[in-house]
């Protein structure tokens, strides 16, 4: 097998994903999984598919994040990585989809309107 590339999206974060054989090392904008991500809870989110389908020391993932937050770039990750692990084996794919690993969340801001201070928020109103 060679290298799987795939890509996962959240909000405004890209995340292009590579999946070769390897240790179980993940890469992040050339940086350690730990460093770019100190957040416990966000390196979690990053190794849920490979801890569902029991693969997290058979492959070496490197990823190259752009755009959005730390947030939605976890969750890009974790999207391309899941893509990736349905390439490698069809037979992961029903585990992934049962845990929403495979589903885009499209969920993106809405833009401010022309003489509003938000979205949806108007100036207050005054009857005098």
């Amino acid at each position: 097998m060679e290298v799987v590339n795939t890509v996962g999206r959240r909000k405004a974060a890209v995340a292009r994903v590579f999946v070769k054989p390897g240790n179980g090392k993940i890469t992040i904008n050339h940086k350690e999984l730990e460093v770019y991500f100190p957040l416990h809870i966000l390196q979690y989110e990053v190794k849920q598919p490979l801890m569902v389908t029991n693969t997290l020391e058979n492959y070496d993932v490197t990823i190259n994040l752009v755009g959005g937050g730390i947030k939605g770039q976890a969750e890009a990750a974790r999207m391309g990585i899941a893509r990736a692990l349905c390439q490698i084996d069809a037979e992961m794919r029903p585990v992934l989809k049962k845990n929403g690993f495979l589903m885009r969340d499209s969920r993106e801001v809405e833009r401010k309107k022309p003489g509003q201070p938000g979205a949806r928020r108007k100036f207050q109103f005054s009857k005098r």
